[in-house]
């Protein structure tokens, strides 16, 4: 089993970025997951395995205790009114109960704003679909964890086996420990984060930074080290060239979610025939199915901006380890292999542009500024993208739920400004992939699911 992320008591940079981005709604972070089941859970045995992974994970007691005036990231503090009742829900679909039905309610549910004096997550048990299944849907802030480390924290209340035994009893000194709310106010060491400085990079380089994004022309005086964070910020942030699609031009917070599926073997394979990961086929057809769009509401488009989340997980890894790659991809008619093999130079290419400016560092420099100017250069940096794509790695085996199997496990990737997130999700031999769609953006989502759809048939078929 895979072990859990080490979870801070202080949010690192990026995740204080996130945090403080949220002052604009469009770049909200939060993240959720749609799973199918092929029956109701037990609900009570949910609550006793979803209470204790609550001790066996402090973060999910926790609310976050902003900083005064951003002088260092937020912390976690243990929330002395914790409600597990709050945070799990249970509720049933109006007949008929369709597949429909449930992705407009976790589209409802994904967009509600947390309440930010509450630990920031939530499950709702819906019952009700079709042929006697039911669903979970999950929400979490992108601070308490990132995709793959969801994951991984899920392995707490999900079992390998339908009729599994409940987990031994927690030590009573760790529940203990965890009751003992913190008092309110500022965190005990703020002082000390102030002085010794809380960002995670020396403050005399972080000085000589801030310096030359001023004034560039002192840049060849500069130490080696300053030039290549410095020329690596001033390259993600000077990037402000328009998103290329002229029919995703609008943005909202209208938002649609559709589910596909491709079976993981044979994608595999497909990938391994064109000389590649499965990564790259990934991207491949999304790109093709974004193309395949355009000519089909008659606008084709030569090429399109895409993001790629990239996971940089270690053992030591906290609950976030993730960084952003933008790229052009082409989006006319090419056969499967030349597609392939440009995205696959693509991607290569905008890992190395961005090897020398992490999200830690952007977001390093971004801790110096008010928030009211990085919302601002954010949104700037959303509108050069046009799409966003992530691949998580999930079980290979079924799991099961309280009791319930789960059938299908739809991932719902943060949009962040851009016109649509397609989030892939492997489980059980299956690729299940979670289309979060800004509807202003993409005004037929039908026709983008089944192009998605027929880009994914067409990979499988060579």
């Amino acid at each position: 089993m895979a072990s859990l992320p080490h979870f801070d008591r202080r949010m690192s940079d990026a995740e204080g970025l996130m945090w403080r981005l949220e002052k604009d709604p469009h770049l909200s972070s939060t993240f959720a997951n749609v799973t199918v089941l092929d029956r109701s859970p037990d609900f009570d045995q949910l609550l006793r395995r979803l209470e204790r992974a609550t001790y066996a994970i402090p973060r999910l007691r926790q609310r976050v205790q902003p900083a005064p005036v951003n002088l260092t990231p937020p912390t976690w503090v243990e929330d002395p009114n914790f409600d597990l009742r709050y945070h799990v829900r249970h509720l049933a679909l109006p007949k008929p109960g369709t597949m429909r039905q449930l992705l407009d309610l976790a589209s409802l549910i994904a967009c509600d704003a947390f309440d930010r004096t509450r630990p920031l997550w939530q499950f709702v048990v819906v019952d009700g679909l079709k042929g006697g299944k039911s669903a979970l849907i999950q929400k979490m802030h992108h601070t308490i964890v990132d995709g793959e480390g969801g994951v991984q924290l899920s392995l707490q209340f999900l079992d390998f086996e339908r009729d599994a035994p409940e987990p031994e009893p927690l030590d009573p000194d760790l529940i203990a420990a965890a009751a003992e709310a913190q008092p309110e106010g500022p965190a005990p060491d703020l002082l000390r984060d102030l002085v010794t400085g809380s960002l995670r990079m020396p403050i005399g380089l972080l000085k000589q930074i801030k310096e030359l994004l001023a004034d560039p022309t002192g840049i060849p005086e500069a130490g080696s080290a300053t030039v290549d964070t410095v020329r690596g910020v001033m390259h993600q942030l000077g990037d402000t060239e328009a998103a290329h699609s002229p029919l995703w031009t609008q943005r909202s917070l209208r938002r649609r979610m559709e589910v596909l599926r491709a079976p993981f073997g044979p994608t595999r394979e497909a990938a391994k025939q064109l000389g590649g990961s499965l990564n790259t086929a990934f991207l491949a057809a999304t790109a093709d199915a974004a193309g395949r769009y355009h000519r089909e509401m008659g606008s084709p488009v030569d090429s399109l901006r895409a993001s790629m989340a990239i996971s940089t997980r270690t053992e030591s890894s906290g609950a976030n380890a993730f960084s952003l790659a933008r790229m052009m991809v082409p989006t006319t008619e090419m056969s499967a292999a030349e597609r392939f093999r440009a995205i696959q130079d693509a991607t290569a290419a905008a890992k190395e542009s961005t090897s020398t400016t992490s999200l830690e560092t952007l977001a390093a420099v971004a801790a110096t500024l008010p928030t009211s100017l990085i919302t601002r250069l954010a949104r700037q940096q959303a509108h050069t993208v046009d799409f966003a794509t992530s691949n998580v790695r999930g079980a290979p085996m079924p799991l099961y739920l309280a009791g319930a199997k789960l059938l299908e496990n739809y991932p719902v990737g943060p949009l962040g400004g851009v016109a649509f997130n397609l989030t892939l999700l492997s489980y059980n031999h299956s690729l299940d992939m979670g289309v979060n769609i800004d509807t202003a953006a993409v005004t037929d989502p039908d026709l983008l699911r089944t192009c998605l759809q027929r880009a994914f048939d067409d990979l499988l078929a060579g």
